[in-house]
C-alpha cells in the first residue's frame, strides 16, 4: 500500500469536517459554536496552504471537537466520512482554469467545489490570452492574477498557462478532473477527444454548473459598474 503523507491525512480531516459543516448547513441549523467551528475549519485550510501540517491539525481537532459535542447534544446531525474515501480524494488533481481577472464570489464558488473533489491547481490565462480571447486590453496583469489566486485556500498550486497550445500545461499537470466553468466557452466533448488524442483519456472533464446569484458575479459586470460610477462622479 503507498504510503500516504501528513499533509494529505490532514487534508482528509478537513475535508470531512467541510462535509459534516455542509451536512448542518443543509439541516438549516444556525448556533454560534457553529460559527466558531467554521472559524476553525478556515484557519486550518489557511495553515495547511502554508505547509504548516501541525497547526493545521490543531485547529481542524478543535472542529471537530465542536461539531461532536453538538451531535452529543442532539442540536446538530450529521455523518463523518469513511476517512479513506477522502484520502483518495485528496490525491486527486484538479485542474481548473480562468482569467481570474477580479476575483468575484462565482470565482469563490467554482474553487471552493473543486477543492471537494481533490487538490486544485488553477491555471491563469496570460495576458496576451486574454486579449486574443476577450478583444480586449487585461486590467490586472498575469503576475498580480497570480499571487491573488496563489493566496486563496482552496488552491494548492497556481500558474500561468501557456500562449497558443491549451493542452500543454494539462500534459504537464497530468490532473485527474478537469474542471470546466459555467461559462467557460469550451465543449466537453471536443476536450475528450483532443485529450485522447495526446494519450490522456483516462483524464475526467467534468463542468461545474452552479450559478452563484450576485448582481457583480462576472468580471465585465464588475467594470461596467466601475465605469458607470466614474462617469458619474466624472459628470458632477
Amino acid at each position: 500500500m503507498e504510503k500516504v503523507s501528513p499533509e494529505v491525512k490532514v487534508e482528509a480531516y478537513i475535508r470531512n469536517v467541510a462535509n459534516a459543516l455542509e451536512q448542518i448547513e443543509r439541516e438549516g441549523v444556525k448556533n454560534e459554536i457553529i460559527e466558531i467551528a467554521k472559524a476553525y475549519l478556515r484557519d486550518s485550510m489557511f495553515y495547511l496552504s502554508k505547509g504548516d501540517t501541525f497547526t493545521a491539525l490543531a485547529t481542524i481537532a478543535y472542529a471537530e471537537g465542536l461539531l461532536d459535542a453538538l451531535r452529543m447534544l442532539n442540536i446538530a446531525h450529521f455523518n463523518w466520512n469513511k476517512t479513506d474515501d477522502l484520502i483518495s480524494r485528496s490525491q486527486n488533481k484538479v485542474f481548473v482554469a480562468g482569467t481570474f481577472e477580479i476575483i468575484h464570489p462565482g470565482h469563490i464558488a467554482y474553487l471552493k467545489h473543486a477543492w471537494s473533489l481533490g487538490r486544485v491547481v488553477a491555471v491563469i490565462a496570460r495576458d496576451s490570452t486574454v486579449r486574443r480571447i476577450k478583444g480586449r486590453d487585461v486590467i490586472i496583469p498575469e503576475d498580480q492574477r497570480l499571487s491573488v489566486l496563489s493566496s486563496i485556500v482552496y488552491v494548492h498550486k497556481a500558474r500561468l498557462g501557456y500562449e497558443g497550445d491549451m493542452f500543454r500545461v494539462v500534459e504537464e499537470e497530468r490532473p485527474n478532473i478537469i474542471l470546466l466553468g459555467p461559462n467557460q466557452p469550451f465543449n466537453e466533448d471536443s476536450i475528450r477527444e483532443e485529450l485522447k488524442k495526446r494519450g490522456l483519456d483516462d483524464i475526467q472533464v467534468i463542468r461545474f454548473n452552479d450559478y452563484v446569484d450576485c448582481p457583480l458575479c462576472s468580471t465585465t459586470k464588475i467594470l461596467k459598474a466601475i465605469s458607470a460610477r466614474f462617469n458619474q462622479v466624472e459628470g458632477r
